[in-house]
Parts: C-alpha cells; sequence; structure tokens
C-alpha cells in the first residue's frame, strides 16, 4: 500500500534564488499545497516583485547567499514574518560555460561561493533551527552534474559534486535526529542558466515546474535523491559500471560533449549580462577593505 503524501499545509519555507527560474516554480508550487513561502535573491526588487505576483502571503526578500550575515537575516526574517522553519530549498547557483585554463580564479571563487559555500552556510543556518525541533526537511539542488563530468564546466561540476556529498554526509549525521534530506540532481533544465546550450539527445529537457513538482513530492514522501528525468537515475548507476571507455562513448552518443564545449554565447549573453551585474552589486556591498576588487565578468 503506498504511503499516503505528508500534508505540506501551512509548512513554512524558504526559498534562495527565488526571484525566477526552478525557484520561482517551487515557491509557485508549493503555495499550491498550502505552504508559506518566502524566497530570497540577490536581485531584492525581483524577489519582492515575485511574490507580489504570486500572492497568498509570500514574501520576498533579499539575499546574498555568500554572507553569514545576509543568510542570517534572511531566515531571521523568514521566521519573524511566517514562522519557525520547516524547509529550506538551497536553489541558488551560477553556470558560466569555458575552458578551464580560461577561467579567472575570481571566477572559480564566485562559482564556488556561490554553488558550494552558500549552499554549506545555508545548510549549517537551517539545520541549527531543526535540531531544536526535529521534523525538518533539507533541500539541496544539485545537477546530474554532481554525478558525471562535463567539458567546460569543470568548476560547476566540482561544486555540485560536493553538494551531493556534502547532503549526504548530513544526511547520515542528522537524519537520526528527525531530519530530512533531498538532493536534486536535473539534467538541463529549461531557464535562462541553461540558455544556448544543446541538450541530450534522448532525454527530455525538464521545465522548472517538473523540477518543482518533484520537489513537491520529496516533500510529502520523503525521498532523497531526485533525479530528473525519472530514467536518468536508471543511467547514472549503470554508467557507474561501465569502463572509461565505455562512459565516454556513451556520453558522446547522448551529445554530451557538445552540449557545453559549442555554447552559442549569443543565447547566453542576457544570462552572463545579469551575473555580471549581480556579481557587482554584491561586491559593492561588502566591507569598505573589499571594495575595491574588480566586479566578476561572467563570460571571458
Amino acid at each position: 500500500m503506498a504511503k499516503v503524501p505528508r500534508s505540506l499545509s501551512g509548512k513554512i519555507v524558504a526559498i534562495t534564488g527565488g526571484g525566477r527560474g526552478i525557484g520561482r516554480a517551487t515557491a509557485a508550487a508549493l503555495i499550491a499545497q498550502g505552504a508559506r513561502v518566502a524566497i530570497g535573491d540577490i536581485e531584492a526588487d525581483l524577489a519582492q516583485r515575485t511574490a507580489q505576483e504570486l500572492g497568498s502571503g509570500t514574501i520576498g526578500l533579499a539575499l546574498d547567499v555568500t554572507r553569514r550575515e545576509s543568510f542570517e537575516t534572511f531566515l531571521n526574517q523568514v521566521e519573524e514574518r511566517l514562522g519557525p522553519l520547516d524547509v529550506l530549498v538551497n536553489n541558488a547557483g551560477i553556470m558560466p560555460v569555458g575552458p578551464y585554463l580560461d577561467e579567472t580564479d575570481a571566477m572559480a571563487d564566485r562559482i564556488v561561493d556561490i554553488n558550494l559555500r552558500g549552499v554549506m552556510l545555508g545548510s549549517k543556518l537551517a539545520l541549527a533551527r531543526f535540531v531544536s525541533r526535529p521534523g525538518g526537511h533539507l533541500v539541496n539542488i544539485a545537477s546530474i552534474a554532481g554525478k558525471a563530468g562535463s567539458a567546460h564546466l569543470a568548476t560547476y561540476c566540482a561544486t555540485k559534486h560536493a553538494v551531493v556529498g556534502l547532503t549526504e554526509s548530513l544526511r547520515q549525521e542528522y537524519a537520526p535526529a528527525g531530519i530530512a534530506f533531498t538532493v536534486v540532481m536535473p539534467v538541463g533544465v529549461n531557464t535562462e542558466l541553461y540558455s544556448g546550450l544543446k541538450q541530450l539527445r534522448g532525454i527530455k529537457t525538464p521545465e522548472p515546474a517538473d523540477v518543482a513538482n518533484a520537489i513537491v513530492e520529496a516533500l510529502q514522501t520523503g525521498r532523497y535523491e531526485v533525479y530528473l528525468p525519472k530514467r536518468m537515475n536508471a543511467i547514472v548507476r549503470s554508467g557507474a559500471l561501465l569502463p572509461t571507455r565505455a562512459l565516454d562513448a556513451v556520453g558522446r552518443l547522448m551529445g554530451g560533449g557538445g552540449a557545453t564545449a559549442e555554447p552559442d554565447h549569443a543565447a547566453r549573453a542576457a544570462y552572463e549580462a545579469r551575473m555580471a551585474r549581480t556579481a557587482a552589486g554584491a561586491t559593492a556591498s561588502q566591507a569598505p577593505a573589499e571594495q575595491d576588487e574588480p566586479a566578476v565578468p561572467l563570460s571571458q
């Protein structure tokens, strides 16, 4: 007999990078289940506008996931305005594409700061709240890149592998305390972040709503690993049994190498420009000793 899905009605959920894409879609899906949602985004105006558009008492707040003070303030405001946190969805992330040797140290730092350190920080701050009231749920958005590498995405893949490992370690450490964990691993999703990239052959490109619905299901059922599309679970597991040469051949057949090695930079221009603007804004908001650092460009 199938388990009865847990009710999400009244649950307090915070989502990072919630202004657009997967974050916004997840907020909408959770609101439809009766959850009370707060979205945080480095673009504060976007967060507030998105919250107003979603309605149902959703709040939008400024959030820089790379700064402890900003993240603590965000979660404190969520709890002050909505109530004790039940779920944190660590969704914020960036994905510059390009040859590893062309990547500046500043760019590498930016990717690691947002995609990994931001998840580590959010996880730590959420768990500190959850341990005193069992029943919390931590959702970390990784990627299929957390299970396999991809050319021209070395640092991004490294951060996503780390998020998968981090979540598994935290699950082993804190699941006995009554805390649930989910790690989400989609292939390229039809969002601005994946603009200008070829999709894998034979694999349907997920929409943000597909990821959002999978997150809702995981929260209702307690599912730990979430692959999108679901068939990627079998592909990843079978791939782990193949020798390297055979695995490379499968990757070429699916078009994995060309997906990121030959991006359409014109199609990615809007995304890259926005990342450069937000990087500049984040730099300007740092302490005076750090204000002289250059803004991090998203393309070389």
